[in-house]
């Protein structure tokens, strides 16, 4: 059977890409076939099917993922012990069936339809590849205006310019979309109402691909059509897959926190919690850090100057019982936006500098690449 690689645009259309393994099928069992075919279309990929071990050399070894019909385990017998190779069947109470995976070198056994969804999770990571999950942070305001959207693309576009596989992923909807601050509003591609609807488990390489490019980094952001809300379910499934492609992950969130951004939160790695150095905006701080914490536990204050008298990046993150992340620059131009139709945390700039710092400590135990 011949299979062809690819991948899906946002009109979906046909996209190109470099061939690589799909999982191998060996099953003369229609039945069993139909049920392996479906999940694999559900993992996003397209098999390939032989009735027994394939006779073309390094077929059986390269396959990144081997499903064995317990029909078909005796003619599976003899071959080249490997992992990632199951038997899969539909008898529950087979006494032989684990004598047979044992013949094969199994890793285990599997038993449809009730671990349907065990399987297809193994066929989407051997699919996608499991490595190391993406390092993921959010970035939050402590107060209105602090700049929080501003340091969630600084963060990004530095990733991304040091060589990082790097999501951005707008976790406000009411925050008018963070592409506009990266000039790519009008960027084709997809946004989070076409995610909406997502349930169980996402192909992280398709989300990736659907989505606009920025300034070499993929962006998951807003439209500029109604509020859609997002259910928690859909949340927590882009999140996965877009931790699962490894490199690092940023999301923008808002200052509440409802059961959507609960889930994120549960999602991220740690927190940074932008704070402007004045009174006002640290006791409104203090509220959001209260509300934050009892999801995230590894919440970083990140200061903003300029500071009211008497008042130091210090004394900011000591009134919040909160680590200190730094001092926050800023770059020439307003918080708001890019200056100068750059994107923030452009090159060479004291932005920059900081979120190249911050990336070198948050990665360097094993960190993102």
């Amino acid at each position: 059977m011949e299979t062809v690689a690819g991948s899906l645009t946002s009109k979906g259309t046909p996209v190109a890409e470099e061939a690589r393994p799909v999982p191998l099928i060996v099953t003369e069992d229609m039945e069993l076939l139909d049920d392996l075919l479906r999940l694999c279309a559900a993992a996003g990929t397209e098999p390939e099917v032989h009735h027994a071990v394939p006779e073309r050399r390094g077929a059986w070894e390269a396959a990144p993922l081997v499903l064995v019909g317990d029909d078909a385990a005796e003619r599976c017998r003899g071959a080249v012990r490997r992992s990632g190779v199951l038997l899969v069947g539909r008898e529950q109470d087979d006494p032989d069936v684990w004598r047979l995976a044992v013949e094969i070198g199994a890793d285990g056994v599997v038993r449809l339809p009730d671990a349907e969804r065990f399987l297809l999770d193994r066929i989407a990571d051997a699919v996608e590849g499991v490595g190391e999950p993406a390092t993921t942070v959010g970035v939050i305001g402590g107060s209105g205006g602090a700049g929080a959207s501003h340091l969630a693309c600084a963060l990004a576009v530095t990733a991304a310019r040091e060589g990082r596989r790097t999501l951005l992923v707008d976790g406000d909807p009411l925050g008018g979309g963070i592409d506009v601050l990266l000039g790519g509003e009008r960027t084709e591609g997809r946004r989070w109402p076409d995610f909406a609807g997502a349930r169980g488990r996402v192909a992280g390489g398709a989300l990736e691909e659907s989505l606009p490019e920025l300034h070499r980094l993929r962006v998951l952001s807003w439209d500029r059509g109604d509020s859609v809300v997002i259910p928690p379910e859909a949340m927590r499934s882009v999140l996965a897959a877009a931790r699962r492609r490894g490199g690092v992950v940023v999301v923008d969130l808002p200052r509440r926190v409802d059961e959507g951004v609960a889930e994120a939160l549960a999602q991220l790695d740690l927190g940074l919690l932008v704070v402007p150095g004045e009174l006002r905006a640290v006791a409104a701080a203090a509220r959001v850090a209260s509300v934050v914490g009892m999801v995230l536990p590894d919440l970083r204050v990140v200061a903003r100057p300029p500071y009211a008298p008497g008042l130091d990046d210090g004394w900011v993150a000591a009134s919040l019982g909160l680590p200190l992340a730094g001092e926050l620059p800023w770059e020439t131009g307003p918080p708001t936006g890019p200056a100068d139709g750059a994107p923030p945390g452009r090159a060479g700039t004291p932005l920059a500098r900081f979120c190249t710092v911050f990336w070198d400590r948050a990665l360097a135990k094993g960190g993102a690449s």
